[in-house]
């Protein structure tokens, strides 16, 4: 990765919908140079996709919450399970499998707080597999481009 591509990855984190002019033109290059190394990008599966940025909230999923998950026994297979059955919740807007004294993190979505006492009380304490879990409510939410390089950290 130069400059170039790092150039390209920041404009592009920041609207993914601006057209391959708009793009070549911020950068001061040819559209049809612009062109081949977003194509590169891709090839090399730095840029996996893109998407739109959706307000929870417009949703119906104005309540947020951090669930840290530990289950048991710690086997690939029931890793593997309770990772794709959490996946499928409607609930659950992201998984994350953790090393250390939790083995997973849940970003949950529902409207209102008694949605979310019912999603821990009827989806996952019901779970054989869930020897414990703690849930914090999330307030606000700052997100921010990914660096492209480990100097811009």
């Amino acid at each position: 990765m130069d400059e170039l591509d790092s150039a390209i990855i920041r404009l592009l984190q920041t609207d993914a919908r601006q057209s391959n002019r708009e793009l070549a033109r911020q950068l001061g290059i040819a559209p049809s140079t612009c062109l081949e190394r977003v194509r590169s990008l891709t090839r090399r599966g730095v840029i996996r996709g893109y998407h739109a940025d959706i307000d929870p909230a417009a949703l119906n999923r104005g309540v947020q919450a951090m669930v840290s998950v530990q289950v048991r026994p710690l086997s690939r297979a029931v890793i593997n399970t309770f990772k794709e059955s959490a996946a499928a919740m409607p609930e659950v807007l992201s998984v994350f499998v953790l090393a250390g004294g939790d083995d997973f993190l849940l970003h949950v979505g529902v409207r209102d707080l008694d949605h979310l006492h019912g999603f821990l009380l009827d989806r996952l304490s019901k779970r054989k597999e869930i020897v414990g879990f703690r849930t914090s409510v999330v307030f606000q939410q700052v997100q921010k481009a990914v660096p492209t390089r480990l100097e811009d950290t």
